[in-house]
């Protein structure tokens, strides 16, 4: 990991730079992509899948059996996690609902809002070498709870054509029955567009690689919705010399074992912290399956030395982690300053891996400084408000005159009208 020690305010603007992708040029090949599946549906699917995931599939649909058996085949104690992992998410995110609002703005005028659940969302949940399972909790526990009433699921097939068996019973035993092996751009495409295989839906949730990233944002052009914006996942622990620093080695390798462009940070105001975590990561770091991937990430990762702990938190909020942990002795103060960031877990013993799976929160967080101005996916993520307003007569004779006086002054003479025409008719009474 590359060292810095008090760097000053100038260097922070790069500090906090991520790597960046090349989305332009994936571009052409997005389109190309979305405008074949909108002139051969099925067809482009079928070829576009034997030619990314190297499988030709004759039908995309999971079938009955095929759920059945994945259940019977998913080990006993991975099916309690998840099923408690499932129980922790549906409370929290059930915790999220809110009452209608109604006020009577003044007499006779009355304003209300409600929220609708989106009617049809799409989820793409990646494949390859670490099936994300956790993220159909993620993401049809809140669909749910808000009362969607089309959840469709896509994920990538394996070289024999088959979704893993732990995705399929996740995928039950959250109610979704409509789900499909198609993964890639062709899936965002097939989600986007509709084929006569594949539902069109309203909104698009989900991570996936630079190719999906790429997909979803070419789905806006189709009146179809995303999430959020996406990118490498990161993490930022901000640690004193109270943190145990075995505890904070696994956290950043917890995220660096996620892929080579994820990128991590230790920002420290104690340097024996620094010089226990660099033992810790060692010696962690040798027993890891995904070594090399980890390796790779720490490569592009940074450690940040601060003398006072008020730069320390300034430079967290200007970096705005998508994951945050907080191991300090005055961990309150430090946490109430926060202002930027994707998901803040507190204190030795709250690993991020806790929201990544089971905790109740969600893992399908904000990137690349887009915390600023997006949540992470939550209940109001798969609802939508409609506001209402009734007023009565005695209500546009009080209010109508400042109606009239605005639109007049903007130039809109129908706007207008349209309250002189009524307040006559009061008149004319």
């Amino acid at each position: 990991m590359q060292r810095y020690i008090n760097p000053s305010p100038e260097q922070w603007k790069v500090l906090t730079q991520r790597g960046s992708a090349s989305y332009s040029s994936l571009e052409p090949l997005a389109k190309e992509v979305f405008n074949n599946v909108a002139q051969y549906g099925d067809q482009a699917l079928t070829t576009y899948t034997q030619k990314f995931d190297n499988v030709k599939l004759e039908n995309f649909s999971v079938v009955a059996e095929e759920i059945e058996l994945a259940k019977s085949r998913v080990p006993k104690r991975l099916k309690l996690a998840i099923q408690k992992a499932k129980d922790n998410i549906h409370h929290f995110h059930t915790a999220q609902k809110t009452e209608e609002v109604k006020v009577e703005i003044q007499k006779g005028v009355n304003c209300w809002q409600k929220k609708l659940p989106i009617e049809k969302v799409g989820l793409y949940i990646p494949g390859g070498s670490a099936p994300l399972f956790s993220t159909i909790l993620m993401l049809a526990v809140p669909a749910k709870v808000a009362g969607c009433s089309k959840v469709v699921l896509c994920s990538p097939p394996d070289c024999k054509g088959k979704l893993p068996d732990v995705i399929l019973y996740t995928a039950d035993l959250c109610g979704i029955d409509t789900i499909f092996k198609v993964g890639g751009m062709q899936a965002i495409a097939g989600m986007t567009l509709g084929t006569a295989t594949i539902p069109k839906v309203d909104k698009l949730f989900g991570p996936g690689n630079q190719y999906v990233t790429v997909a979803k944002q070419l789905a806006t052009q189709y009146q179809v919705s995303i999430d959020m914006p996406a990118g490498p996942s990161e993490l930022m622990v901000v640690a004193d010399a109270t943190a145990n620093a075995a505890f904070v080695a696994s956290d950043l390798l917890s995220q660096a074992e996620h892929g080579p462009d994820s990128q991590v940070l230790l920002v420290a105001t104690d340097r024996d912290m620094i010089k226990r975590v660099d033992a810790q990561l060692e010696a962690q770091i040798s027993v890891l399956e995904r070594k090399e991937t980890a390796l790779k990430a720490l490569g592009n990762s940074k450690i940040i030395y601060f003398d006072k702990e008020a730069d320390a938190l300034a430079f967290t909020n200007l970096y705005g982690a998508e994951h945050l942990i907080v191991c300090l002795k005055n961990e309150d103060e430090f946490v109430n300053q926060i202002k930027h960031a994707g998901s803040v877990f507190i204190g030795n013993y709250t690993p991020e891996s806790a929201g990544d799976y089971a905790s109740g929160t969600n893992h399908t967080l904000p990137t690349n400084g887009y915390v600023r101005q997006y949540s992470g996916v939550n209940l109001d993520s798969f609802l939508k408000a409609i506001t209402y307003q009734k007023i009565t007569a005695q209500g546009l004779q009080d209010l109508g005159p400042v109606i009239e006086e605005m639109a007049t002054a903007e130039g809109l003479q129908a706007h207008k009208n349209a309250v002189s025409l009524r307040l006559k008719m009061f008149d004319d009474e």
